[in-house]
């Protein structure tokens, strides 16, 4: 990135970002591809985005704190295992190397855009699983964690419909309101995030003028994104990201 543009084509794109990740999730599938367009290889445009994407997760987790009272036992459980699976997937990042990354990237892609397609699918199986009971299930015991560190794998690894997979876990594995899942979710989802960014400020790979445009831009998105809820369809946006999603994975692949 040397020109004032690309540092304007990025911010655009996290600002869309924020506010799809605030209407219906997904921004990852914008704000990644914008990151490589301009010029920043696979692996630290990715690092960067990880980066980048850290307040975003922190605004959410602090938006549904009040619905994660009571959960504490589950979140001493979660929240290492997400730290710990957040690690693994930033040290394979590293590991792999931009050339087989790239060659990853279509894939990745297109398996987040499916998440993300069938996310309300998903979310309905939970809501039928889990019912909408009152009562807060009690952690099951420390067998839940075995699911979640894959999806914090990814999560470090990659991370766009991380949330989507994470909230598909825990509804297998826990029996709660679906409010409280997602408020659950939201906070392993930020502690997979900031460990693997944690982790990548070391790795010499972050685009840091990028990520402050990224991090100012996100908030900005976040902002109008909780503005518009209930006046954009989130289906509809679904839909255009999912299509986003499909057409950018088709550019990688023929690339």
């Amino acid at each position: 990135m040397q020109g004032g543009i690309e540092y304007v084509l990025v911010g655009l794109a996290a600002i869309a970002g924020g506010a799809v990740n605030a209407l219906a999730g997904g921004g990852t599938l914008i704000t990644f591809p914008m990151l490589t367009a301009v010029g920043i290889p696979a692996v630290a445009a990715n690092v960067t985005n990880t980066v980048a994407l850290c307040p975003g997760y922190l605004g959410a987790t602090i938006a549904q704190m009040k619905d994660l009272r009571g959960q504490g036992p589950r979140l001493w459980l979660l929240i290492p295992a997400s730290v710990l699976g957040g690690i693994i997937g930033g040290v394979l990042l590293l590991k792999t190397g931009e050339q087989l990354f790239r060659a990853l990237v279509p894939f990745l892609i297109l398996f987040a855009t499916g998440l993300i397609a069938f996310q309300d699918p998903l979310r309905t199986r939970i809501m039928r699983r889990v019912g909408q009971t009152t009562e807060p299930a009690a952690a099951r015991g420390a067998w839940i964690v075995l699911p979640v560190v894959p999806a914090a794998m990814y999560g470090g690894y990659f991370g766009a419909g991380v949330s989507v997979m994470v909230l598909a876990v825990l509804g297998l594995v826990l029996d709660d309101t679906l409010v409280r899942l997602n408020a659950l979710k939201q906070a392993v989802a930020f502690s997979i995030n900031i460990a693997a960014a944690i982790f990548f400020l070391f790795s010499g790979q972050v685009v840091w003028a990028a990520a402050a445009v990224m991090a100012v831009g996100a908030m900005i998105g976040g902002v109008l994104g909780g503005r518009l809820a209930g006046r954009i369809s989130s289906i509809l946006l679904r839909r255009i990201v999912v299509t986003i999603g499909v057409v950018v994975s088709l550019i990688y692949f023929l690339r």
